[in-house]
């Protein structure tokens, strides 16, 4: 199971009433026909392979395919940005410093 802070919570909860009941209807109708991997599957992916906090969790859909972008605060303090092809989970991107000290056991 992944844990989330209360800043990230608190981001997803502030977030939802600005982008409306149609937009968040639409993500969850795209969830559930197939077309968009769910959120907790990526996070359970995120946790099980590297060692961090969630900070900020963010769909993006703009004119391109949809992605997850997942900030992470490291042990060491690092903050680091993964992004996921949010059709099918892949991971397809990371920024940030040391980020290789993040990376668990496999």
């Amino acid at each position: 199971m992944y844990r989330t802070s209360c800043g990230a919570l608190l981001c997803i909860a502030l977030s939802a009433p600005a982008l409306g009941d149609e937009h968040w209807q639409r993500l969850h109708d795209d969830v559930r026909r197939g077309e968009l991997v769910e959120l907790p599957v990526i996070l359970d992916w995120l946790q099980a392979h590297y060692a961090g906090e969630i900070l900020e969790v963010e769909i993006e859909r703009d004119d391109s395919p949809p992605t997850y972008e997942i900030e992470m605060l490291g042990p060491q303090g690092q903050v680091v940005e993964f992004e996921f092809d949010a059709g099918n989970g892949e991971l397809i991107g990371m920024e940030g410093v040391n980020i290789n000290a993040m990376r668990k056991a496999q």
